[in-house]
């Protein structure tokens, strides 16, 4: 049976099989193949389709789950289980900023906690020596924020929080290497990525993130967990609105 996902995800990419297979680095014959005959490609290319088409593996190819090397990478992915954000130990924050060296991604609502933990400089500092750092927060005057402030139960006030947290990151934008967008994304985690590592704190409905568990994770060859949180990163970082200018972000919550 055709592979009419991975058909219809390179269509709606405006790609070509033979350009496909040149991104990816196949012959055009093999890419063919993976469609008309519904073949599963080996791990590299699997990464590399899914990078390009920005479509998670197991839609691509649902076969991949049940692959036994695939479910126990997955497993050694897995570090430590935290019941609760406030469980997560405070050195372990410190130390994943001290030790980055070529990514720093935080996909948040406000995530405030972390700027009030860590002083932010040391994020502004990782970028001068070629640290990449992104940093995603909910737009305050967004649907997002004001929907997951009345589920928590803070209304208006996390939006606040927003706000504050914009105003701790407002002196490391200028510094090549920091980026800072907006989302208004409806959030099913937050994530917390360094290099290798990831922490991921879950979100349940009406509780607030520090009462929330939390995965401490860490890439592994053969693993797609890490990988799977990546994606879904890429994908808020990709439709999120950069800001550099906080004063104006403000006067537009002010001026409601």
């Amino acid at each position: 049976m055709p592979n009419e996902r991975l058909r219809g995800a390179i269509s709606a990419r405006g790609l070509t099989t033979q350009r496909c297979a040149e991104l990816i680095g196949v012959d055009p014959k093999t890419v063919e193949r993976w469609i008309t005959r519904d073949r599963v490609p080996h791990r590299a290319h699997r990464v590399a389709a899914t990078d390009l088409l920005g479509v998670d593996e197991t839609y691509l190819w649902p076969s991949v789950v049940d692959d036994l090397r695939v479910v126990s990478a997955g497993r050694a992915e897995m570090v430590e289980f935290y019941p609760s954000r406030s469980a997560v130990p405070l050195e372990l924050w410190r130390s994943l900023i001290h030790q980055a060296r070529e990514s720093v991604d935080v996909l948040v609502y406000a995530g405030l906690f972390l700027p009030e933990l860590h002083d932010i400089t040391h994020l502004g500092e990782r970028a001068r020596q070629g640290c990449r750092v992104r940093v995603l927060l909910a737009d305050p005057n967004g649907t997002g924020v004001r929907r997951r402030g009345e589920e928590e139960g803070f209304g208006i006030g996390l939006a606040h929080r927003v706000l504050l947290s914009l105003r701790y990151y407002e002196p490391i934008l200028a510094i090549p290497g920091v980026q800072l967008r907006l989302h208004d994304t409806t959030l099913y985690a937050s994530v917390f990525r360094v290099d290798e590592t990831m922490l991921v704190n879950t979100h349940v409905y009406g509780s607030t993130a520090a009462h929330n568990p939390v995965l401490h994770l860490r890439r592994v060859p053969g693993g797609r967990v890490v990988d799977h949180y990546l994606t879904s990163f890429e994908r808020v970082w990709a439709q999120a609105k950069p800001t550099t200018d906080i004063d104006a972000v403000i006067a537009a919550f002010d001026g409601r």
